[in-house]
Order: structure tokens, then sequence, then C-alpha cells
């Protein structure tokens, strides 16, 4: 057998066998539906369809031959419209950019976030020793588990760019504050607290995302708590569907469930209105691979004086920001391929509905929307926040 033959066995094999409902590869009927979907499908080489066209014919070195597989920002578009229901984005399009990985064909800017994953536990490459400074001057003091030893009842998986990026500081502050309002027994991990690991993952180094899950596995065992919350949807996805496979299994809820659930408790506090109109950005992590449209949409719709208007890609039907499987690390190189940005459409859309705020719920968007909006003509009132933010300004805070 052919070193070729033995890469195309592989990586069919592993599709089959490792990913779940792997098998329904083989059900592939090349509609062309995925393809169709996928944002940057028409920049691709080898779209999904053609991608699984190449493993058939024994001809997945031509795959290999190119780069622009890379564009895929596993947005999850692709596996939500396949009539065979094919897991293509955690298995197909996962895989082959592991196979990239390893023939060395992979953009320097991502390598430079998967080395610093490695390295330091997070892809902005910031100290593990200051992933709490965040906390400094909120009151009251937000617990770090290593320092409390008590046990609480939500462990509070605080996530990479809230944690150190300085626009995404601001959400993670106003969630601190939405939660000592409502009483919550909290506590975050702090210097403890690695990257999820699920865009990493995603973007085919599933050895660091076990590696980086079996660290937060380690971290969670040593404390008391009844269920994790987490400000992203990425870690969300990952605590939930992937780290069970690695026997790491804990209840998780996305922030937006959790004050869903308080919205009671919560509506009261809610006493200054925000008068604007407001359109809300489905996250792909929290939407379309996981079915959660309705709880942050309920928490819009109770902020007093805002007026919830649906832009013409909803619920399943989002546009993707861009940031995940690995596209948060590959702005420039997507540039140079597309002179365009994804964010930059979702924008457009915003400013179509009468949007005055694009609300959000992942930290990958803040930054993202805000530099579009900078670059999309007529944006320039156009603000962006996360649900978090929106909550504490109607609380007065």
């Amino acid at each position: 057998m052919t070193t070729t033959e033995t890469v195309q066995q592989s990586i069919y094999d592993q599709v089959l066998e490792s990913t779940p409902r792997g098998e329904r590869l083989k059900l592939c009927l090349q509609c062309g539906d995925c393809s169709g979907i996928c944002p940057f499908g028409y920049l691709m080489v080898h779209p999904p369809s053609r991608l699984i066209a190449q493993l058939r014919a024994d001809r997945f070195e031509k795959v290999l031959e190119t780069d622009t597989v890379w564009m895929c920002v596993s947005c999850y578009a692709c596996t939500a419209v396949c009539p065979a229901q094919i897991p293509l984005t955690p298995g197909l399009m996962a895989r082959t950019k592991e196979e990239l990985i390893l023939n060395g064909n992979v953009p320097a800017e991502l390598q430079s976030a998967l080395e610093n994953s490695q390295r330091y536990g997070n892809p902005l490459g910031e100290s593990p020793r200051k992933r709490a400074d965040w906390v400094a001057g909120i009151q009251p003091e937000v617990k770090i588990m290593g320092k409390l030893r008590q046990p609480v009842d939500v462990l509070w998986f605080v996530g990479d760019y809230p944690s150190y990026h300085p626009r995404v500081q601001a959400t993670a502050k106003a969630l601190a504050r939405v939660l000592h309002a409502l009483g919550v027994n909290f506590g975050i991990l702090g210097p403890e607290e690695t990257s999820d690991g699920d865009s990493q993952r995603l973007a085919g180094e599933r050895g660091l995302f076990e590696m980086l899950a079996e660290r937060n596995g380690l971290a969670f065992s040593k404390y008391e708590f009844k269920e994790i919350i987490t400000t992203d949807p990425h870690a969300y996805n990952a605590i939930k569907n992937e780290y069970p496979r690695l026997e790491i299994s804990y209840p998780i809820r996305h922030y937006t469930e959790f004050l869903a659930e308080r919205l009671d408790q919560l509506k009261p506090l809610l006493k200054q209105e925000v008068k604007a109109k407001v359109t809300y950005h489905d996250p792909c992590y929290l939407g379309r691979a996981n079915d959660i449209f309705d709880e942050p949409r309920r928490l819009i719709a109770a902020i007093p004086g805002v007026e919830l208007v649906e832009m013409s890609h909803n619920h399943k039907n989002s546009l993707c920001c861009g940031g995940g499987g690995g596209g948060m690390w590959l702005d420039g190189f997507q540039w140079e391929k597309a002179h365009v940005r994804l964010s930059e459409w979702r924008v457009k859309e915003a400013l179509a509905a009468g949007a005055d705020i694009l609300a959000v719920a992942c930290p990958y968007e803040s930054p993202r929307f805000e530099d579009a909006a900078k670059t999309v003509q007529g944006a320039e009132q156009l603000k962006v926040r996360d649900i978090a933010e929106l909550l504490v300004e109607a609380m007065g805070n």
C-alpha cells in the first residue's frame, strides 16, 4: 500500500470510527448542499462535498496540496443542512485540518495561536498567573477557588478572551455584577483555568485539545460545586459534548440559560430603560450546534425600552462571525483569500434590520463586530453589546 493510500485510508477510517455518527459519511448523496451553504465555500478548492469525492476516489493527496480548507470556520452550517445528517464539521473538516497540520500546511498565525495554547494554556500567549487580573476592583470580591477553598453553588468557567482581551473583560465584569446582584454563590478557577480547547480541536489539534481538557478536568476535580456556567459557547460545547468522552463530565450551562431561568428574580432589578432597537446574533456554538435560541432573546426582551428585531439570517440560519474553528487566529490569511470578512456581512445585516445595538453572547464577537463596524459604511453608530452588558446597563450600573 502506498503512503497516499495509507493516508487516505487512515482519514476515512478515523472519520468513520472516531466521530459520533461518523459512519454516516458513507451516505453522502453528493447533493452539494454543504458546499452551497458554506460561507466561504465559493473560495475553497475542496469544499465539503468535493472533499468527500476526493476521499472516495483515493485522491486525498490533492486536498493536501491546497490550503483553502483553512477558510472553514467550523460554523456547523454544512452539518445543519446535510440531508444525510453527516457530522461534517467535527468529523471530516476537523480531521482534514489535522492532516494539513501534520503535513506542515498550516498558516503561520494559526500555528502561533496553537503554540501559545500549548505553552501558556491560552491562544493569546498571556501568562496563566494573570488570568484573574480582570477581577481587580469588583465588589463584592470575585471568589477564586484556590484561595477560597470552600464549596460554591456555581463554578464559572470564564474562558480565554473574557480573561485576557481588554474589550471582552468588560463582558466578564458585567456578568460578575449580574451574578452578585442575584446573590449567586459562585467562584472562578483563575490561574488554574486553561483554554477549553474546542477551537483548537476544530482547527485540527485533537491532541492539544485533549491535553487542555485534562488540565481543566484536574482543576474541576479539586473543588466542590453543583454546576458550571460559562461565558463562551465554545467552552460550553467542549465541556458538554466533548469532555465526557475523556471521562470529564459535569453539568454545564451557558450563562444566558442560567440567567433566563432566573428572569423572575432578574426583572425587578432592570429599572432603567434602554431605548433602542436591538438585534441578536446567534453564536454558531450556542445556536446551530446546541439549539439554544430562546433564552438569549428572552433576556433581551425583558430589558425595558428594548425593541427586539431580527436580522434576515437568524436562528439555525444565522451567519457566522468568522471566529470559530481557528478563524479567530486566521484573519490575515482569510483576508488575503477573500478580501472580505464574515463579520462585515453580519454588521450589514444588523444595519438592514434597523438596529441600534447588535447584541452578542460569545466572547469572540464583540471585538470582531466592533472592528467590522469601523469599516462598514453607515455603521459608525451601531453599538455592539454583550447581553450581560445590556443587563448591567438596565440595572443602572
